[in-house]
């Protein structure tokens, strides 16, 4: 039983199958098979800045068919319609994720793109969040990511537009709205309070 990153060989390559039999302390996440270490607890902006908008989403879906879900929660992202865990080689845990085909939903959490993401960045996983879980959301097929800058309270919205994620803004101020839910409009000042 693997119980200590530690024990684990950085340069390997490992499946979901995998991940479900580590006991691990620390949160990871896969991508394409490579483990990547979360950040220790969140700074206080970071909470913040996720609790704020949690709430503001939750409160938006109250008795909606859409579920809202934050971190810890698995979300797998197979290729090619590969859904056993020994063929999945990506699973992240989204800061706060929106899921509205609910046939997505299992006890392991999500088994394939949920419609909206929303990462709040920290300085240990602003990089991935840019580059790494960009490119594999957009090629998920999630259909709106938010990135979530707490330092410099800004927000980068991307839409899916075919295949590709294409930047709709960067709101340093005023309404945010979420392009797939059009009457979801977040205050900007509601997040970064």
């Amino acid at each position: 039983m693997i119980t200590d990153i530690s024990q684990l060989d950085p340069n390997g390559t490992y499946t979901y199958a995998d991940y479900l039999k580590w006991q691990l302390d620390e949160h990871v996440e896969l991508i394409r098979g490579k483990i990547l270490a979360m950040s220790p607890a969140p700074k206080r902006m970071h909470q913040s800045a996720s609790g704020n908008l949690s709430y503001t989403i939750r409160h938006y879906f109250d008795g909606e068919t859409c579920q809202v879900y934050d971190a810890p929660f698995d979300v797998r992202l197979p290729v090619q319609n590969k859904k056993k865990p020994e063929q999945i080689y990506t699973v992240v845990q989204p800061d706060i994720c929106v899921i509205c085909d609910l046939t997505k939903l299992d006890d392991d959490g999500c088994l394939g793109a949920p419609d909206w993401i929303i990462e709040i960045t920290s300085p240990r996983t602003a990089k991935y969040d840019f580059d790494e879980k960009f490119h594999l959301y957009e090629q998920a097929g999630v259909r709106e990511y938010w990135i979530v800058q707490p330092k410099e309270k800004a927000v980068n919205v991307y839409v899916l537009e075919g295949e590709e994620f294409a930047l709709v803004d960067i709101y340093e101020s005023g309404e945010i709205p979420c392009r797939i839910f059009p009457e979801l409009i977040v205050p900007h000042e509601r997040i970064f309070r």
